[in-house]
């Protein structure tokens, strides 16, 4: 069932996005060739603890990481590790909060030092992708306009978005009705209503769309072995602009 949300309600998501915004700067500071997917999993960890907020993935139906730490050919869920990031990786950093009783939910694709240029065009196009989602997350237009949005977008770069992973709601719990696929048609799906908060997350491979689940039951990696992107923002649609709660801007503001 899709639950709307009040304007309390999304104040308190909204501390919840900007602090998973703010770890995720954190994050981005300390990606840099020979740290450890395990050293920047306890960066998380700490920081959103320090700050008064549990790490809402740490235990998640199993999940036994603070984040999701994704590199190269890793889509989504990736486990922490004691690989040591080399020069030219891409990694995904993907995290969550609970905190007041509410979840933020929030991802960032990184390059590792220089990267090759169809990374950096697979980032750039992913991300993006993403803003042209959120352009979509307004009152009277459907799921699938959010859908076609990324979808249209990545497909004329030759690039594919993931199936099998989806965006979602988000309020009280993680993973909420309804589900926002990086795939589909203008016009379909859920009418989007005024205070629907969801997390918009294109899941985009270089190469093509098949993926395949580790037996650890969680990392997803791509078929052909070709580098994926992922980015999430959380968003209140509302009339005429959507209101994004989550932000680039930390990230952005301290690597530039």
């Amino acid at each position: 069932m899709i639950r709307l949300k009040t304007e309390e309600e999304v104040e308190l998501l909204r501390e919840n996005a900007l602090l998973v915004s703010k770890t995720l700067a954190e994050v981005g500071k300390n990606v840099v060739p020979g740290i450890t997917t395990l050293e920047l999993n306890k960066i998380a960890d700490t920081f959103i603890r320090d700050h008064g907020a549990i790490p809402a993935f740490l235990g998640y139906n199993g999940f036994p990481y603070s984040m999701c730490i994704s590199v190269n050919d890793v889509v989504v869920h990736g486990f922490a590790s004691d690989y040591r990031l080399k020069e030219g990786d891409i990694i995904s950093a993907d995290c969550g909060t609970i905190y007041k009783g509410y979840y933020g939910d929030s991802a960032y694709t990184f390059p590792v030092g220089e990267v090759s240029e169809e990374a950096k065009l697979l980032l750039k196009v992913t991300k993006e992708s993403l803003y042209r989602g959120v352009e979509k997350a307004v009152v009277g237009n459907r799921i699938g306009d959010i859908s076609y949005a990324v979808q249209e977008y990545i497909e004329s770069f030759g690039f594919s978005a993931v199936r099998e992973m989806v965006g979602h709601g988000i309020g009280k719990h993680l993973h909420e009705a309804p589900d926002v696929p990086n795939y589909g048609h203008r016009g379909q799906g859920k009418k989007l209503e005024d205070g629907l908060v969801i997390c918009i997350e294109p899941m985009i491979n270089a190469g093509e769309k098949s993926v395949l689940i580790s037996d650890d039951g969680w990392t997803v990696t791509t078929a052909d072995n070709k580098n994926s992107a992922h980015f999430e923002l959380m968003v209140v649609v509302r009339k005429g602009k959507p209101d994004v709660l989550s932000t680039f801007k930390y990230i952005e503001n301290d690597n530039n």
